[in-house]
C-alpha cells in the first residue's frame, strides 16, 4: 500500500496542536500544600457544620506547623474573655473517641488524657510559634497552650487546628501562671457527657464555638 509522505513541518505542527489539547492536570504540576494548608483544607471538606477530625493519639508526636505569624486574631466576649480565631483554630476531634466507646476512653475511671498528651518537647516549640501566629504580646508564662476541644472531651491531642495560645482571663493575676475559667467549663462538660446528660458531639461543638456559653446551652450550672 502506498504511504503518503507527510512533510516534517506539518508533523511538527500536529504535535504542538495535540500538546495544546492536554488537560491542565497533565500539563502543569500544582504546588504542594503545606501540612497546615492540608489540615485546613481537610477541615473545610468535613462540612455539615461538624468539627474536623484530626489524626488522633500518636505513639510519637512531632512538632506541627502553625499558622503564618500575624494571621490569627483573638476575639473577646463582652466580659473580655478570650476566644480563638475560628479560621486558625476551629477545633478538631480525635477519631479514637466516639459516643459508643466513652467508657473505654474519656470516661474511663483509670484515666485517659495522661497517656495521650504530647510532650513538652513538642508543645513547647509549637506554643512559641503559635504565639507569633496570634501576635500574643503578654507573658507567655501566663498564657496556656490550650486544646480548644480539650482532651477530656475527645479533642485531638496535637492537631494545629485544635491548639492556640490562650491569653489569661481578666481575673488572672500576672505572674501566677495559667489559670483559666475555661478549665472549669471543660470539667463540667466532661461530667455531663459521662453521665449521659449531653452527647459527645454536641459538647465538642459547643465548646469549640464559644467556651463561655457552652454550659448555658445545656442548662448546666
Amino acid at each position: 500500500m502506498h504511504r503518503r509522505h507527510v512533510p516534517a513541518a506539518a508533523l511538527a505542527l500536529a504535535v504542538v496542536a495535540l500538546a495544546g489539547c492536554a488537560s491542565p492536570a497533565s500539563s502543569a504540576t500544582k504546588p504542594a500544600e503545606t501540612n497546615l494548608q492540608r489540615a485546613q483544607h481537610t477541615g473545610r471538606a468535613a462540612g455539615g457544620g461538624g468539627l474536623p477530625t484530626g489524626p488522633g493519639p500518636q505513639a510519637r508526636y512531632t512538632v506541627q506547623e502553625q499558622p503564618t505569624p500575624g494571621t490569627c486574631l483573638y476575639h473577646y466576649t463582652t466580659a473580655k474573655e478570650p476566644l480563638p480565631d475560628p479560621a486558625c483554630t476551629p477545633g478538631a476531634v480525635s477519631p479514637a473517641v466516639t459516643q459508643t466507646n466513652l467508657a473505654q476512653t474519656i470516661c474511663n475511671p483509670s484515666g485517659y488524657t495522661k497517656g495521650i498528651r504530647p510532650p513538652v518537647a513538642v508543645t513547647g516549640p509549637e506554643k512559641t510559634a503559635n504565639e507569633a501566629s496570634y501576635g500574643y504580646k503578654g507573658d507567655l508564662h501566663d498564657a496556656e497552650y490550650d486544646h480548644l476541644v480539650s482532651l477530656e472531651l475527645g479533642g485531638d491531642p496535637n492537631d494545629p487546628r485544635n491548639l492556640w495560645v490562650e491569653p489569661p482571663s481578666p481575673s488572672h493575676k500576672p505572674g501566677g501562671g495559667p489559670n483559666n475559667p475555661k478549665d472549669q467549663v471543660e470539667s463540667k462538660l466532661h461530667t455531663a457527657i459521662c453521665s449521659g446528660q449531653v452527647q459527645l458531639r454536641d459538647a465538642q461543638q459547643a465548646i469549640a464555638t464559644d467556651w463561655t456559653t457552652a454550659l448555658s446551652r445545656f442548662r448546666i450550672k
